[in-house]
């Protein structure tokens, strides 16, 4: 994931401006307010409309916005949770570094959220943690919380009957999980570039184990400050006297280690994967080289016979000039040479082992057979 910059049209403005982002869904939001005794979940049009629903709550709401293309909204809904505008700033900035922040009454964190459309993406979801709500905004629609909603409406788990803090942790943790079936995708599909590699079928190898590695290096981006986010919650939770969440942040906290595990596993498994196929390449380049320096060395000195009977020295003139010339089987004994020097070499680099399994192979196979108490015995 490269370096993303700020927006131009965000440029030069005062700290804490919100800006409308070129191309962002408008806002939909969505509200869950649940206590141990029922749920009321419904869709809100308007941001004015949550200040009576949080007054008539008594348990906890959470406030799911889809879309940050409406800076409007998200002033009204700053001005009525008490947000930070410096973190309303940040997003609809979707550059942000996974980070946590503590603004006294409210902690914002910022999580990256993959998918696979088809192609990776990290989308960023900002949370908002206050007394009794916690608010999710997301750039687009379409989550990973489905399942927490479920929870809720049934009643599944502890989450009903547990406070803000709670709910901003299980949201977390939905997220970290999601990076689990991303990451084994990609484990399978470097295992089945294993295979291929070492079946020699290496067409387009090089490109794909690129764009792994690319991908690898844009979910470690993203995972390894989310590790020292839930690690700070964690220990702000901690030291808080009446905060209990530090026990399943921690928990939180080892999932994204183990992701950070299993990041590092495939991005050293993707770098030996393109050492092995150069490998396999230079090997087959050698095995060509050798073929040919060998057929090479073989003509060599068959066109040094050649030439030095193409020479047409008159050995009518000297003795000393070319007698085959004149020979009756001089023709025969200039190929009966040139064969005898081939046949000559081809045996000479089959014992050097050059060529086929020559004597080196069959040198070491009889000394490492020397040794055995069994050699030689039937």
């Amino acid at each position: 994931m490269a370096l993303r910059r700020r927006r131009p049209e965000a440029l030069g403005l005062a700290p804490g401006s919100i800006t409308a982002v070129p191309g962002a869904p408008p806002a939909v939001i969505r509200v869950i307010s649940y206590d141990a005794d029922g749920v009321d979940e419904r869709s809100v049009e308007r941001v004015s409309d949550l200040k009576s629903i949080r007054e008539r709550s008594t348990g906890v709401s959470w406030i799911n916005v889809d879309g940050i293309g409406d800076p409007e909204c998200l002033s009204q809904l700053g001005e009525l949770f008490g947000l930070h505008a410096l973190a309303l700033e940040d997003v609809v900035n979707v550059h942000q570094r996974p980070k946590f922040e503590d603004y006294g009454n409210t902690d914002f964190v910022v999580l990256r959220m993959p998918s696979l459309r088809p192609q990776l993406d990290l989308e960023q979801v900002s949370v908002f943690v206050g007394d009794r709500f916690v608010i999710t905004i997301q750039e687009r629609p379409g989550d990973c919380f489905d399942f927490l909603r479920d929870r809720i409406r049934n009643g599944k788990g502890r989450i009903r009957r547990r406070d803000g803090a709670y709910l901003a942790y299980s949201v977390l943790d939905a997220i970290v999980e999601t990076f689990y079936p991303v990451v084994e995708g990609y484990s399978d599909q470097l295992e089945e570039i294993e295979s291929r590699v070492l079946a020699n079928q290496t067409e387009n190898v090089v490109a794909e184990v690129h764009a792994v590695r690319h991908d690898l290096r844009a979910l470690r981006r993203a995972v390894g400050p989310t590790r020292e986010v839930l690690s700070a919650m964690a220990r702000a939770d901690a030291s808080d006297s009446q905060g209990d969440t530090h026990i399943f942040l921690r928990d939180c906290h080892d999932h994204a280690v183990q992701l950070m595990e299993a990041l590092d596993t495939n991005r050293e498994l993707a770098s030996s994967l393109m050492d092995m196929h150069l490998s396999n390449v230079s090997m087959r380049m050698n095995e060509v080289m050798k073929v040919l320096t060998i057929i090479a060395t073989i003509f060599m000195p068959l066109g040094f016979i050649a030439g030095l009977y193409g020479m047409n020295f008159d050995g009518g003139v000297s003795r000393w000039n070319m007698p085959e010339l004149r020979w009756e089987y001089g023709y025969f004994f200039a190929i009966g040479a040139m064969a005898l020097t081939a046949i000559g070499l081809v045996l000479f680099f089959r014992s050097k082992g050059w060529l086929g399994d020559g004597g080196h192979e069959d040198k070491h196979q009889s000394e490492a057979t020397k040794g055995t108490p069994d050699a030689g015995r039937d």
